[in-house]
């Protein structure tokens, strides 16, 4: 289980930063559309740091209950 977590923290955060990658590009650009993906990716981003942080707290919980 413990190797399991691992990797979906890991790819939580990696898809938190690959979101926030795309969202700060989007802003650069002009158009309305590129105005609407940005705000989009935003908030794509702020409901992938949620679920980050549940499965830190998730990680932590299970590393402190089950001695790791």
């Amino acid at each position: 289980m413990d190797r399991v977590l691992d990797i979906l923290i890991l790819v939580a955060i990696l898809a938190v930063a690959v979101t926030l990658a795309f969202g700060i590009r989007s802003l650069y650009r002009d158009g309305p559309e590129a105005r609407s993906r940005s705000n989009k990716l935003m908030r794509l981003r702020v409901g992938l740091q949620a679920v980050a942080i549940a499965l830190l707290c998730l990680g932590m919980w299970w590393k402190s209950t089950h001695g790791a």
